[in-house]
């Protein structure tokens, strides 16, 4: 059997015992062997001597008829950790799966523990979240390069977009919209459209008169053609300017109606439902969308990667501050913290009623490998040393039962 530093400790302070054990068995041999056949005081000390040695004799077989057979007698009902260990490993399973990994006593312990707190404290404290961000970054960085190209459009065409293509995303869809127009998120990217409208209009006068041209009459004089055009040039950058200066403008809030109408129709309206999922199975089965979205992929991928490889970069940066606000939060914020303790308390509580029988497994499974001799020897490096003291225990007290006896008779 193998020794770890902690073994060696341990079976040294089991050899010490042994040796206190063995040299008070000694002493009272001695004693005994000394009074023999004495009267008078000697005579009490002699019986006490005689009982220790009984007591200290019994004692040393039953802690070594735990572990080894006495003598190497094949004694009856000896050796009992090396001959049932199996049978104290169930036991020994059950008795930790009642009485300790059961899920009631996990969760009022996990209810005391203040998970959240601690969690909150650790967080905030010294350079912990720049440790996290460290450990996430090295390791993004190092699983990110092996997602290959081939895998990821493996991944999309078999799994992803298979099962998109079934769920119908219609109503989420809605749903998200009508979000968007209640929020007003959706302003800002219309004044970015217009504002590059009015400026690409303004620029492009030549392409505006190309194309209107092309479509005037043959017989229309020239000149005439270039006043149409520049009227409706002319008319156009009005129009956009207004959009874009005027927050309440007409075409603002047709299109407010319009997206509100699409979220509504998504949501509700069956043929624009069924226009959409439709719609939405002819681009996901399209041949070119898996190598389309791997190179999206592959572009997020390179962005990160070199974001997350700078040290001083701003994405560690605001990572780091962000779990530090987080741990900040659940030292204050006393609603967080109770959710978090919650969250904790019912994730230990699932891993124990799912996965508890597995875990204290292993206790038996472990006995279970071990032969004979070496399940005792292990358990005796961790229980033997403070059941020497039963062997002490039994001599001291068996010279004092021998010397209580002894005078006892004298008396009667």
């Amino acid at each position: 059997m193998v020794l770890g530093a902690a073994d060696v400790v341990r079976r040294r302070g089991l050899r010490q015992m042994r040796a206190v054990a063995l040299s008070l068995l000694v002493l009272a041999a001695l004693v005994y062997v000394l009074t023999l056949h004495h009267g008078g005081a000697w005579a009490y000390v002699n019986n006490a001597a005689e009982a220790a040695m009984v007591g200290a004799l019994a004692d040393w077989f039953a802690v070594t008829a735990l572990f080894r057979r006495p003598l190497g007698l094949p004694i009856p009902h000896t050796a009992i950790v090396p001959t049932r260990k199996d049978s104290l490993a169930e036991s020994l399973e059950q008795f930790v799966t009642e009485n300790f990994l059961s899920e009631a006593v996990v969760a009022e312990k996990m209810r005391t523990a203040e998970v959240g707190r601690r969690a909150g404290e650790w967080l905030a404290a010294g350079n912990h979240a720049e440790r996290i961000v460290e450990e996430g970054a090295r390791t993004i960085g190092a699983a990110l390069p092996k997602l290959g190209d081939d895998d990821v459009t493996a991944f999309l065409r078999g799994s992803l977009l298979p099962r998109f293509a079934k769920e119908p995303l219609s109503p989420i869809a809605g749903h998200f919209l009508q979000s968007v127009v209640d929020d007003g998120a959706h302003h800002a990217l219309f004044d970015l459209l217009i504002v590059e409208a009015y400026d690409w209009l303004s620029e492009n006068r030549d392409t505006v008169a190309e194309v209107v041209g092309r479509r005037a009459p043959r017989w229309s004089p020239r000149w005439v053609d270039s006043i149409v055009i520049d009227r409706i040039h002319r008319e156009a950058l009005t129009w956009l300017a207004g959009v874009r200066d005027d927050p309440q403008h007409a075409a603002r809030k047709a299109v407010d109606r319009l997206l509100s109408q699409l979220a509504e129709d998504l949501q509700h309206d069956p043929e624009m439902m069924e226009r959409f999922e439709t719609f939405k199975r002819r681009m996901l089965s399209h041949p070119d969308m898996g190598t389309s979205l791997t190179a999206v992929w592959d572009a997020v991928r390179t962005a990160l990667i070199d974001a997350i490889a700078d040290p001083n970069g701003p994405l560690r940066a605001r990572a780091a501050q962000t779990i530090k606000d987080l741990g900040k939060r659940l030292q204050t914020d006393d609603e967080l913290r109770a959710r978090v303790d919650a969250r904790a308390s019912e994730a230990v509580g699932y891993v124990i009623r799912t996965y508890g029988s597995e875990i204290v497994s292993v206790i038996s499974d472990t006995i279970e490998r071990w032969d004979g001799r070496e399940a005792a020897e292990r358990i005796e490096l961790h229980v033997g040393r403070d059941l020497q003291f039963i062997r002490i225990n039994g001599t001291v007290v068996g010279a004092l039962v021998g010397l209580t006896i002894h005078a006892v008779s004298q008396l009667l």
